[in-house]
């Protein structure tokens, strides 16, 4: 079965972006040593995105062009809004069975990008098999949630832990079974 991996970055006080989506604390943080912070070994490992409505606007919005070209992505969103491509596909309802079946198709490992209710979503039907977390030094105050929402206990193992030279740490915890 395939793996879910949430890969996200959070500031200090554990938003993954501003209430307006405005994630610049993040894309303006400096990275001197053009350190990737696992990222290109992240992709080697997954063949499919998966994101919410709104943070597919702010990928689309920012990032030119589509980062994820050849990947299959998934957005998850209640709006009619939004045409599917080859590689970018809208799902609207049925969640459940979608996951289901993905995780049965052969490929890759499937990257779990955000938001926040996306991310509680994923986190109480307990799809999250391993998380990838950054912390950023930077407190931004208030923001979008790492799990928005979310009002219950999952227990997840750390598995490795590094400190990079810009004050990020990342952490890297898997699905603790009970």
């Amino acid at each position: 079965m395939r793996k879910i991996i949430l890969y996200i970055a959070i500031s200090l006080d554990g938003f993954i972006a501003r209430k307006d989506d405005d994630i610049k604390w993040l894309t303006e943080f400096p990275y001197p040593e053009n350190d990737d912070y696992g990222y290109a070994d992240l992709l080697s490992r997954i063949d499919t995105t998966i994101m919410g409505n709104a943070t597919y606007s702010v990928v689309r919005d920012s990032l030119e062009p589509w980062p994820y070209g050849d990947k299959m992505s998934y957005i998850f969103t209640r709006s009619a809004a939004g045409e599917d491509t080859d590689n970018i596909k809208f799902i609207r309802n049925d969640i459940p069975a979608f996951i289901d079946h993905l995780q049965q198709t052969p490929g890759k490992d499937i990257w779990l990008i955000g938001g926040g209710k996306l991310n509680t979503l994923f986190l109480q039907h307990d799809w999250i098999d391993e998380m990838i977390i950054h912390v950023i030094p930077v407190i931004i105050g208030e923001g979008i949630s790492l799990f928005e929402g979310s009002t219950f206990e999952r227990r997840f193992k750390l598995e490795e832990t590094q400190t990079y030279s810009t004050g990020v740490v990342m952490l890297r915890y898997s699905r603790q079974n009970t």
